[in-house]
């Protein structure tokens, strides 16, 4: 069998792992159009901040390791066409500038995502980047470390992740958020928290200017600065595009392979989409929400993962199905831990769910322990079937272990009530006796009940 994966960085480097170990015998081909493969792009923040030195220690796998394995990579090879009634495709050899045919058994498409670049004047001046390959984390790491000012478009994950980056550099950064908080994907209760943390955190080195958008970015050939829609001017040696994230679909979608609603590419449980022979995985693809099985584009390094086992599993021969997503997802602003899982509160309500949440803060572990934090924990849950949607949970304490107990809870349907009587361990140095988890569960089933 010859099986072809076009992109290889999480879900198509491990689709073609995984399926050589099922199937020794097959003949394995990756293209990617970038130069590296199998890389934690989820690691490039924190090589940008300095958390390491050698950019190779986020690569999980070199090309030759994977030769050595029996699995063929063309790294800089651009595949501009799907041919399904032939089972070709057509690739673009970016180095040498040639065109050829590769015909295929099974395909596998892994495009992944790429960062949204808004329509803003000058956004192609030099010193204006985003964050997506390894080359952008080290051309940006370089620039850092000689700039004094930079200004980031957008606060969501990665801008904030490369906000820590920034001001841990000394570098006084101006974060521009749309939203009237930035981690929009908060509820507004929760991310007001963690703005007011990060304002406050560092002052002297942070500024966040809400409800305002960069409208031009200022310089001649270089950056010197941004215009926003207010009319402010901030001065900038460097900007950071963060804008989100868009699936890339174009050549699947140019084949008549079929998008679903959220505008990734439409796939059964198994990772087929609708024509034979022919897969996909990652952040390209559309996935449903496990406890409610609509649609869900979640473009996460741990469900590409996933993703991509079981779509090599399927290739191969032999059935599993995905079951689905959580949107489970954590991040940390220093010492601030921000965690969620499920649905928000507005995110139920614009699906048409009837909410009732609650919001609690609680210390992480017992009061007389010396490492003792807050954690702030919000639940939401569905009026009707009171079967919890979500949760969110913030803070200096372990707030990312509540979340990660609270999405196993989702995947079993799990009521209030059943939450509330959850057997979570105890012992001082890591929990007070009733669980901040349960005492949110408790409230929340006592409301429910009203």
């Amino acid at each position: 069998m010859k099986i072809v994966i076009i992109g290889g960085v999480a879900g198509g480097a491990k689709a073609a792992a995984k399926s050589k170990r099922l199937l020794p015998d097959a003949q394995i081909d990756v293209y990617t159009q970038d130069t590296h493969v199998s890389y934690s792009a989820c690691g490039l923040p924190y090589y940008v901040q300095g958390n390491f030195e050698d950019y190779h220690n986020l690569i999980i796998r070199t090309p030759e390791k994977f030769q050595k394995d029996g699995i063929d990579i063309h790294l800089q090879n651009r595949v501009t066409k799907i041919i399904p009634e032939q089972n070709k495709i057509i690739v673009h050899d970016l180095i040498n500038d040639i065109e050829f045919e590769v015909e295929y058994d099974k395909l596998l498409i892994s495009t992944g995502a790429t960062p949204v670049m808004p329509d803003i004047k000058g956004i192609h001046l030099k010193n204006v980047f985003k964050l997506r390959t390894l080359e952008d984390g080290i051309t940006l790491r370089e620039k850092l470390r000689n700039s004094k000012k930079a200004v980031i478009i957008g606060g969501g994950y990665i801008g904030l992740e490369l906000l820590e980056a920034f001001v841990a550099n000394k570098v006084y950064t101006t974060m521009i958020e749309r939203s009237e908080y930035i981690m929009p994907i908060l509820d507004d209760e929760l991310s007001e928290l963690v703005q007011d943390f990060v304002v406050n955190m560092y002052p002297e080195y942070t500024s966040v200017i809400n409800k305002d958008s960069v409208v031009e970015i200022v310089g001649e050939d270089t950056v010197r600065g941004v215009r926003t829609e207010n009319g402010e001017y901030i001065e900038a040696d460097l900007v950071l595009i963060s804008a989100g994230v868009r699936p890339v679909v174009d050549i699947a979608e140019d084949a008549g392979i079929l998008l679903g609603k959220t505008g990734a590419i439409k796939v059964n449980s198994r990772m087929q989409t609708n024509i034979k022979n022919i897969y996909a995985c990652g952040d390209c693809c559309e996935n449903v929400y496990s406890m409610t099985g609509t649609p869900a584009w979640i473009p996460l390094g741990s469900n590409a993962n996933k993703e991509g086992r079981c779509a090599a599993i399927n290739i191969c021969g032999e059935v599993e199905d995905f079951e689905g997503v959580l949107g489970s997802a954590v991040t940390k602003y220093f010492g601030l831990t921000i965690s969620m899982t499920g649905f928000t509160e507005k995110f139920a309500k614009k699906n048409g769910y009837d909410t009732v949440s609650v919001m609690i803060t609680k210390r992480d572990k017992a009061g007389y322990m010396p490492d003792v934090e807050n954690v702030t924990l919000k639940i939401v849950a569905d009026r009707r079937t009171h079967q919890i949607l979500g949760g969110q949970a913030i803070g200096c304490g372990d707030a990312d272990k509540r979340i990660n107990t609270l999405s196993t809870a989702l995947i079993k349907y799990t009521t209030a009530e059943e939450l509330a009587g959850a057997d979570i361990t105890y012992a001082p140095p890591f929990s007070t006796s009733i669980d901040p988890l349960i005492s949110a569960a408790r409230l929340l089933d006592e409301k429910l009940k009203k």
